[in-house]
């Protein structure tokens, strides 16, 4: 058995302040940095996601530019540019306990770890499986989007997924309460760090 975290998208865009900020953001950034620094012997390796946007694109339709308005159903605000402080993780997580970092959504609209890629273009999907992962606990931003889809992800690829509910923040509580619902029908483990 192979155990890997996935951090999901904490970054300053998604924690309070930020261009899609969502209340108790900031919180989970810390609370995941207690918990690894207690539990990095857990974890055979940790993924930590984010988006990681083209500036002055709509990233396939992802963002929404002037005079466009975003309908924060499939088209957003400007957030996470790469490069930018948005795109940065919450300084409350302490990016040291990070094995290797996944940006996702360069060109085209993303919301799984997934699609995402390492720092040498490597496709998640081969990156996971390269550390023979056949577990998964998940933690992040938005329990009701990015956590959901990664989550969903994880499952569909055959592997052992919880979820710990104390470490994630969503958009909305009926979303994200759904979210949860819809992860443990799946076949989920819904846990407390």
């Amino acid at each position: 058995m192979t155990r890997a975290l996935f951090i999901i998208d904490v970054q300053n865009d998604f924690t309070e302040g930020g261009a899609l900020g969502v209340t108790g953001g900031d919180a989970v950034a810390a609370g995941i940095t207690t918990y690894l620094k207690a539990h990095k012997n857990d974890y055979d390796v940790v993924f930590a996601s984010r988006d990681w946007h083209t500036a002055g694109s709509t990233n396939g339709g992802h963002i929404a530019l002037p005079p466009d308005r975003p309908d924060y159903v499939d088209t957003w605000p400007v957030h996470c540019i790469a490069g930018t402080p948005g795109a940065d993780y919450d300084p409350g997580l302490d990016a040291s306990l990070i094995d290797v970092h996944i940006r996702k959504g360069q060109n085209v609209p993303a919301y799984s770890i997934f699609e995402g890629t390492d720092d040498s273009g490597r496709p998640f999907p081969q990156v996971l499986d390269a550390y023979h992962v056949t577990d998964v606990d998940v933690a992040g931003i938005a329990t009701d989007y990015c956590v959901r889809a990664s989550a969903l992800g994880a499952l569909r690829s055959g592997r052992r997924v919880r979820i710990l509910t104390d470490l994630v923040a969503g958009v909305a509580p009926a979303t994200s309460k759904a979210a949860l619902e819809e992860l443990e029908k799946a076949g989920a483990t819904l846990v407390t760090a």
